[in-house]
């Protein structure tokens, strides 16, 4: 699955990428996969509950390893990286958002932001400052010395974003960013990750949403583990 220009460098590069737990009995939770995702693109990844969204999440973000075939970040082959490998490489090109923020408590934004820096060897004079250019990106530069505890939860994504952005990553991964956000707030934050999108950051995004799966430029589905290109179809067996 490619989509965009071919002559730009693709951030993700999935070829014949799988993953099976041994057992017994082994357990596919994704199948081997063919996947291109280039500079710049805005896709998001639906799927039902146990689909393989988080299998594909967590090999996307290097925090599992496939057992078959070749992951390509940045151009950089991950393939045969050790645990201390990946950890560097995806502390320097991916940025992480959650649904459940996991945030500090009793840190504040600035601080919360800060600490992300401290693995990817940013000097530490610098850290403040990209700290507080990060969260005015993303509209909390009034409230850098806000704790969680005192923060909208629409502010703690935010705050969340901000610490992804800050290491200036290739690839933004979301994990359900609007899960546990009302309407109105959860459209603000698409608004912002819409916004990013339009600066140039490449931005994939996995939820069960239909409505947040469509802000994307590029929609997959995936279900029993197999990535397709395009909307889930409707599932036949639930229709009346």
């Amino acid at each position: 699955m490619s989509n965009g220009s071919e002559h730009e460098d693709p951030v993700i590069d999935f070829r014949g990428v799988g993953l099976t737990y041994p057992g017994p009995p082994p357990v596919t939770a994704l199948q081997p996969t063919d996947l291109v995702v280039h500079r710049g693109e805005y896709v998001t990844i639906t799927g039902p509950s146990g689909s393989g969204k988080s299998t594909f999440l967590n090999i996307a973000g290097l925090v599992d390893a496939p057992s078959c075939g070749r992951y390509l970040l940045d151009g950089a082959d991950t393939t045969d990286l050790s645990d201390a490998g990946r950890a560097g490489l995806r502390g320097s090109r991916i940025g992480f958002v959650f649904q459940s923020f996991h945030l500090l408590p009793h840190r504040s934004a600035l601080e919360n932001v800060v600490l992300a820096m401290v693995y990817n060897n940013v000097p530490r004079r610098l850290r403040p400052g990209r700290a507080r250019d990060a969260l005015r990106r993303v509209g909390l530069g009034h409230r850098i010395d806000a704790t969680p505890t005192t923060l909208s939860g629409g502010e703690r994504q935010r705050v969340a974003i901000a610490r992804a952005l800050v290491a200036r990553p290739s690839l933004l991964l979301c994990d359900e960013p609007t899960g546990n956000l009302d309407t109105a707030t959860a459209d603000s934050v698409l608004e912002l990750l819409d916004g990013l999108h339009r600066d140039g950051m490449t931005i994939l995004i996995i939820t069960h949403d239909p409505s947040v799966a469509d802000r994307g430029g590029r929609t997959l589905s995936i279900r029993d583990g197999r990535l397709a290109e395009g909307p889930p179809a409707p599932d036949l067996r639930t229709a009346s």
